[in-house]
């Protein structure tokens, strides 16, 4: 059975956004899902951040990461290690990764680059599911995760901008916009 792999990273940040560049992940979440959206398993982690290792109170705010789970969490050399020996056991049933919108991955590229990383996902083909969500919709432009969601008729789960949750919610509108093939 293929399964696919739903990312969302929560990354510093400020008010009013820097640009991808400036940013380092903080947390990352992934759900393994089965073509219908069902989570199979899920990793989740906190990452040290090294260039700019105190949150912005914006960043707290927005993701309710706490200073304190950031500065008990590893770097992201550390944790990506953790994370492609969990992807490892699954790499037979994956069919691709997606996330909402391009951001994760543009974010994951600049860091595997900037720590000297390795990855399978580099890999595996990624789906935009913000671009494919707009384009089986017909809506005139891509929409935030919330807005689909309810568009869908779904509600949205648990805290917004916290990286499993909201992978676990993108996973929800996988099985309406992946081509039947595909799935």
């Amino acid at each position: 059975m293929q399964h696919w792999l739903v990312i969302d990273l929560e990354a510093t940040t400020e008010d009013g956004g820097w640009p991808v560049a400036e940013m380092e992940i903080i947390e990352i979440g992934a759900s393994l899902v089965t073509r219908d959206g069902h989570e199979v398993e899920h990793f989740q982690r906190f990452v040290r951040p090294t260039r700019r290792p105190h949150l912005t109170h914006f960043c707290r705010q927005l993701t309710q990461i706490s200073q304190a789970d950031v500065d008990a969490a590893a770097p992201l050399s550390v944790v990506w290690a953790q994370f492609e020996r969990w992807l490892q056991s699954h790499q037979a049933q994956l069919a691709g990764w997606a996330s909402w919108g391009d951001y994760d991955r543009r974010q994951f590229e600049q860091e595997w680059l900037a720590h000297g990383l390795d990855s399978y996902l580099s890999q595996l083909p990624h789906i935009n599911l913000k671009k494919c969500f707009a384009e089986a919709r017909q809506l005139a432009k891509p929409i935030g995760l919330k807005m689909a969601l309810n568009l869908a008729g779904l509600a949205f789960q648990g805290q917004q901008h916290r990286a499993l949750t909201d992978a676990r919610n993108t996973a929800r509108l996988l099985p309406l916009v992946l081509p039947a093939q595909s799935r």
